[in-house]
């Protein structure tokens, strides 16, 4: 499998990691899918403390398949604490459940909020005992993942304090183009997390997405758009088995420029975006915020895009679902809470109707609320 440099790290990383956050069914599964991932070219496992007994599996798979520490790299992830003393305790739990002496990349868990960065910028906080375990060899590169503003993500990176970062960023959601550019610009490593589920729920996609995506799948468009730019360094493969591997990683060797032909079903992707919305179409600027109801107007408006445009509504079920159900790692209130006061319609360069769309949006997406996997 091809590598990447993950920036100022000088880590030589698979262009796939292996997120472990979903193959827990048991043991043996994790060990077998950890097994061949290594097999088919993964050197890079990621894991956290909030991913339920992943941490714990881990380091039981890797010491029952008597893998060589060398060959591989290992990321976990702590949640962001104004708590000097529990940082340094979490360290050295991880340590233990992973069975290493060393992390080669800590991620701070989650920068999603501007306390969060307040907390690991803070000298005399969690930032000053990851810089003692560092000095001890415990860790080897730091960084930080986030679900945040891109306001928000493009300060955490102006900090200076990490070397690399976890982020969304998708066909479908290019809204932290200015991150991956800052990123790039400053010589972080660069990880995209979820591409198939969070980029779009790709690998079940209906069969609009598919015919306008033909003869490329819509899943392997996506990973092809992150591919071509050779600013990132590698996707995030969250596979619960071995067989999830199999069809990502059909992929894995290409990551050149895009094709005339990739280049050509884009053009048709956001023609049919355009024809279909019309007037209605949000271009996600983001001048409607704040709203005072606290609703997520841009990512209500993307879901309602999408949906309409190529039939991804389960998709946007998924994610819809989430809005007041995931606190900070997906903030803002549903459409149903607006109360038509307003305030965000002067501000839409577009004129769009945005109290209608957002009741619309409401009634189309609807469903079973949902969490996150795990909470921390």
């Amino acid at each position: 499998m091809r590598q990447r440099r993950f920036g100022k790290t000088k880590l030589n990383l698979s262009v796939f990691s292996l997120g472990t956050m979903r193959c827990l069914a048991s043991p043996q599964i994790y060990r077998q899918t950890i097994n061949d991932a290594i097999a088919l070219g993964i050197n890079h496992l990621e894991t956290a403390r909030g991913y339920g007994q992943s941490e714990y599996y881990l380091g039981q798979a890797l010491q029952d398949l008597t893998i060589p520490r060398s060959q591989i790299h290992l990321t976990t992830k702590l949640s962001p604490t104004p708590n000097k003393q529990q940082m340094s305790d979490w360290i050295d739990e991880s340590l233990a459940r992973l069975q290493v002496d060393y992390i080669d990349c800590l991620a701070i868990h989650g920068i999603n909020t501007w306390e969060h960065l307040e907390w690991v910028t803070d000298p005399n906080g969690c930032l000053a005992e990851i810089q003692t375990a560092t000095e001890q060899g415990k860790i080897r590169h730091l960084g930080f993942s986030t679900h945040g503003s891109l306001e928000l993500i493009l300060a955490a990176i102006t900090t200076d304090l990490f070397e690399f970062v976890n982020l969304h960023y998708y066909y479908f959601f290019q809204r932290h183009q200015k991150a991956i550019a800052l990123a790039a610009e400053k010589d972080m490593g660069i990880l995209i997390i979820s591409p198939a589920d969070k980029g779009g729920k790709l690998y079940t996609p209906p069969q609009k997405l598919e015919e306008l995506c033909a003869p490329v799948s819509p899943l392997e468009l996506n990973y092809r758009f992150l591919f071509s730019d050779p600013r990132i360094t590698t996707l995030s493969l969250g596979a619960a088995n071995p067989e999830e591997l199999i069809t990502p990683l059909q992929v894995a060797d290409e990551d050149h420029p895009l094709s005339t032909e990739e280049q050509e079903i884009f053009k048709r992707l956001e023609k049919q975006l355009e024809n279909s919305l019309a007037t209605d179409l949000c271009r996600q600027c983001y001048q409607c915020l704040p709203c005072p109801a606290e609703i997520n107007i841009p990512e209500i408006l993307r879901l309602r895009n999408l949906t309409v445009a190529y039939e991804m509504q389960d998709y946007g079920q998924y994610r819809y679902g989430m809005l007041e159900n995931a606190g900070h790692w997906f903030p803002g209130k549903q459409g149903d809470k607006c109360t038509d006061c307003g305030d965000c319609l002067p501000r839409c360069p577009e004129e769009l109707a945005i109290p209608a769309l957002l009741r619309d949006t409401h009634q189309r997406l609807k469903g079973k609320q949902r969490r996150r996997l795990w909470s921390e």
